[in-house]
């Protein structure tokens, strides 16, 4: 844990650990301000010296679904940190040794080409049939053409290279 975290990054790691402690999902009052909420996801890596962390848990959703942007960062990252389904949840012992980044969503637009996207700038959305869905955020590392960011969204929507499909982008501020 850095001594100088971004607020939102202290959130999001507050409020795993007064989970893990207490069992609820808490914004300590007058701490931040109430910004509207917006679509956020907050990823968490295991700190290994590599340039790829490995990956610890990532939550979050493009629409929100709290009142407030701290209680939706607040809200992913709790889910990050114990309900992501591809991981066993997070101890106590390990929140802070964490790398956390909150991804603030800006909102999505229909594109109708891959050259309309660019990996390292844009989020991508897929929408397959019956309403299947994925997405993949921006800017992560080994993930560089629009490609192969649209097939990885895609196999985690379970939609097949055939599937007809929509697109969308969205923009993100990253925060570390």
């Amino acid at each position: 844990m850095e001594a100088t975290e971004h607020p939102y990054v202290r959130l999001a790691r507050d409020a795993i650990r007064r989970y893990l402690e207490s069992g609820e999902v808490k914004v300590p009052p007058g701490e931040f301000d109430d910004a509207p909420a917006r679509g956020v996801f907050v990823s968490l890596h295991e700190r290994s010296g590599d340039e790829e962390d490995a990956l610890r848990g990532c939550v979050g959703s493009v629409r929100p679904r709290e009142q407030t942007l701290a209680r939706e960062i607040a809200r992913s990252a709790v889910a990050a940190a114990v309900a992501d389904p591809r991981f066993p949840p997070l101890r106590l012992d390990e929140v802070d040794d964490l790398e956390v980044t909150v991804y603030l969503l800006g909102e999505p637009e229909p594109v109708h080409s891959l050259d309309d996207l660019d990996p390292h700038r844009y989020g991508v959305i897929v929408e397959g049939p019956d309403g299947k869905t994925g997405l993949l955020l921006p800017a992560i590392p080994g993930i560089d053409d629009a490609a192969t960011q649209v097939s990885i969204a895609r196999r985690k929507a379970y939609l097949s290279p055939d599937d007809p499909i929509r697109l969308y982008r969205f923009e993100a501020e990253i925060v570390r």
